[in-house]
């Protein structure tokens, strides 16, 4: 499809939806996972983004996270990420799934996200205690204490992102599928 042929089906459209990856936030300075200089290269996925690697070294995985966050934090969005808001703003039937775990979406004001990962700024309760919320924003860099705790029972917290080996959350598929 040519620019012009996009800028009419755009004009046309009564509802967008976009799906975003890595590929988006790499000019923004992020590493891919899979690309020539891709995360996956340096580090094997088994060992930092697995329950049982967490299980395994919760310490390893949060200094991961924790790097990934303080890199994330660094970054801005780019003219996509910047696009992409825009549109969300003029089209009243506009939904973005991203696979991206970094935020810039919602730094930009992108409206109806749906993050198909979930994020790296959100936090849970590895036990799932009853006085915890599903899940809880911390934006903190650098996380402290690290392993950071559940503010409810004080037990070890984990990173609210899907990782190898778990499903995606039932309601964040049904609203993606619906989209």
């Amino acid at each position: 499809m040519t620019v012009p042929e996009l800028v009419k089906f755009l004009q046309l459209a009564q509802h967008i939806t976009v799906l975003t990856g890595a590929g988006v936030s790499a000019e923004s300075g992020i590493p891919t996972f899979r690309g020539p200089q891709g995360l996956w290269k340096a580090h094997r996925p088994e060992e930092l983004a697995t329950p049982k690697a967490f299980m395994h070294d919760p310490e390893l995985v949060w200094e991961w996270y924790d790097w990934r966050r303080r890199l994330v934090a660094q970054c801005q969005p780019n003219d996509a990420h910047h696009i992409l808001a825009r549109w969300s703003q003029n089209y009243s039937k506009f939904t973005l799934i991203t696979q991206n775990v970094d935020g810039l979406h919602e730094r930009t004001g992108t409206a109806n996200v749906i993050n198909f990962h979930s994020s790296i700024w959100e936090l849970c309760c590895l036990n799932r205690c009853a006085a915890s919320p599903d899940r809880w924003v911390d934006e903190s860099v650098p996380l402290s204490p690290l392993p950071p705790q559940c503010p409810s029972c004080g037990r070890l917290a984990r990173p609210s992102v899907v990782w190898f080996g778990e499903s995606i959350d039932e309601k964040v598929l049904a609203r993606s599928l619906s989209s």
